[in-house]
């Protein structure tokens, strides 16, 4: 699978239910061109629990002789679970890496116009479509907006929301408002559905704890 280099930076993140910005630095890691597919076609995996990915995750990772990032534990709200930020394996992008990767540069609300860069209510015929087949970001990032909504590692609000985990970037059946850099959606982390996906990410030689 194609990894992209993302360079260093830092992101603003917004909550737009609570109104507040929090600044997050982001160190050089990489990312997959599209989001993780299937096995038989094109289309994106989906129907994937947060929980699952990191299995997935941890999975891809041993059969490439990689050190797995995650410990998982068996907490069904996913509270046990670790991640070793240090390790060469695959794991879930952290939010602020998302919406970093996301927007490559762009501060717009989207990184190109919608029907040009993403599949949503308006395009998709209700229906996923393969990965790929529109126009990627800056960055060579393909349906970063659009197609499945994406996992990310973070936890949503712990203080409202106790164990929800974050998910962005829009999907197949979203009206325009969702399919934004900044939105930001949340589930339990046994949620699974079947617009709801993950795109595999890899820490940088120099990324932090």
């Amino acid at each position: 699978m194609e990894l992209i280099e993302i360079p260093a930076g830092e992101i603003a993140l917004r909550d737009e239910g609570s109104r507040v910005t929090w600044p997050v630095k982001v160190e050089p890691f990489r990312l997959a061109a599209y989001p993780l597919t299937r096995s038989d076609d094109q289309l994106p995996l989906t129907d994937i629990s947060w929980l699952e990915a990191l299995l997935i995750c941890n999975r891809l990772s041993e059969a490439e002789g990689l050190d797995a990032c995650y410990v998982i534990g068996d907490d069904p709200d996913g509270l046990e679970a670790e991640c070793d930020w240090e390790a060469d394996g695959y794991r879930l992008p952290s939010e602020a890496e998302w919406e970093y990767a996301c927007r490559a540069g762009s501060t717009a609300v989207r990184y190109g116009e919608l029907d040009e860069i993403g599949w949503y209510h308006g395009n998709s015929g209700e229906q996923l479509r393969p990965v790929g087949t529109k126009a990627p970001n800056a960055w060579g990032l393909y349906d970063m907006i659009g197609n499945v909504w994406e996992w990310c590692w973070d936890r949503f609000d712990p203080a409202v929301y106790g164990p929800y985990r974050v998910f962005r970037g829009g999907g197949a059946y979203d009206q325009p408002w969702s399919c934004r850099a900044s939105c930001r959606r949340k589930s339990h982390p046994t949620f699974h559905i079947d617009d709801l996906g993950f795109r595999l990410a890899r820490s940088g030689h120099h990324r932090a704890p």
